[in-house]
């Protein structure tokens, strides 16, 4: 099953499952997944089973909703501040030569991309431990919190600041804590970990920074397991055109991590087994537009189209206005 967040013409949230047949159920209980998986945990079932019990005969128009910029991301929570977004890097193949490539146009391609390549080599040697053990540690970073969430269709707000503003089609996995502090795994969508990889390419201490920009994710939410192979594309389009095209792969046979060793190495921290929060991770990008030579400019719309996650992400990125920030003391 996939699901959406949307508002209705009258500005009413909704949540909304994807029939087989492609058409936009309602549901007429709960109005947000947030709801529907503290009911799930509640109740001791399966959010697939809680949604199918709250699905009643009232049918969306689902291109509307696109169109008319209605759909919201598909998981949110009340308070955004519990909301965290994070993610890993280097757990892919073409992620280790995205980085690569990144290091050689900063640096030269003689100089050595040890730590990266050390890092995605150990994921290669121990990231899919057997059921029973845990393996290697995977890089993990900062991403921001439910403010830095921007819904599809809506533009990615570049800083003035900003060196580059690169497009990084990830699946990403959504998780809720329960009272008890039991991490339950929502579901997966794709999404836009939007970067700057100038900033993260001159220097690898400066990745903290390059990550703190907003990102996407959705349209649609997939319940179940993660499909093992993910096939689709990513395209970075210009004044209506394609000015670039890649190849998405993941899923864990395109990994060098599991899924469960990703979940193990976030969740063992006790601060993020807090009751209430809701958890965004993202699992690494497998292909970039910047290591093939493009560079984004203002209105710019990244999409990133993974047929078993429904409908496309799509985003334009608009280059912000520069502001001073002043600190005042007290």
């Amino acid at each position: 099953m996939r699901l959406i967040q949307f508002m209705t013409s009258q500005g009413e949230r909704r949540v909304g499952a994807i029939d087989d047949d492609g058409a936009l159920r309602v549901v007429t209980g709960d109005h947000t997944v947030y709801e529907l998986a503290n009911r799930a945990i509640a109740a001791g079932t399966t959010l697939d089973e809680t949604v199918r019990a709250q699905l009643g005969d009232e049918l969306a128009d689902y291109d509307a909703i696109l169109r008319e910029r209605r759909i919201l991301a598909p998981l949110d929570h009340p308070e955004p501040a519990r909301f965290l977004i994070t993610g890993t890097g280097l757990t892919h193949l073409g992620s280790a030569d995205a980085r690569d490539k990144m290091h050689e146009l900063a640096h030269g391609a003689d100089e050595d991309l040890t730590d990266s390549m050390k890092i995605f080599r150990m994921g290669l040697d121990g990231g899919k431990p057997d059921a029973d053990a845990i393996g290697v540690q995977p890089e993990w970073f900062f991403k921001g919190v439910g403010t830095c969430v921007v819904p599809p269709e809506v533009p990615l707000p570049s800083p003035s600041f900003a060196l580059a503003g690169g497009e990084e089609a990830e699946v990403v996995g959504f998780y809720i804590i329960a009272e008890d502090g039991t991490p339950f795994r929502i579901g997966f969508a794709i999404g836009n970990e939007f970067s700057d990889q100038v900033t993260e390419a001159l220097n690898y201490l400066y990745l903290a920074h390059s990550k703190l920009r907003p990102c996407s994710f959705g349209p649609e939410l997939l319940l179940g397991p993660l499909p093992q192979d993910l096939k689709g594309s990513v395209r970075v389009v210009r004044d209506g055109a394609p000015i670039w095209e890649g190849e998405f792969l993941s899923g864990e046979s395109n990994m060098s991590h599991s899924v469960r060793n990703l979940e193990h190495y976030h969740f063992r921290y006790d601060m993020f087994r807090r009751p209430g929060d809701l958890h965004a991770y993202f699992f690494g990008a497998p292909i970039l537009s910047c290591a093939n030579g493009v560079t984004t400019t203002d209105g710019d719309v990244f999409e990133i189209d993974v047929p078993a996650f429904g409908r496309p992400l799509r985003n334009s990125m608009a280059v912000s206005q520069a502001s001073a920030v002043v600190v005042k003391a007290l």
